[in-house]
């Protein structure tokens, strides 16, 4: 069950400005966790923001 504090696939690539091919990539390599609920993954939208502001750097 996701939460206020949870992000689709489609949030997150909007906000790092990357593909959907990119961020299943960043999540496979674990530069990103995702809970995945039947077909849906989501994203924490704290750690999102966190690898923003790191990769930013």
């Amino acid at each position: 069950m996701s939460d206020a504090n949870d992000l689709t696939l489609n949030e997150v690539c909007e906000i790092l400005d990357k593909s959907p091919t990119t961020i299943k990539r960043y999540a496979r390599e674990n530069l990103l966790f995702t809970e995945q609920h039947g077909n849906v993954l989501s994203f924490n939208k704290a750690e999102v923001m966190r690898y923003l502001a790191f990769s930013e750097r």
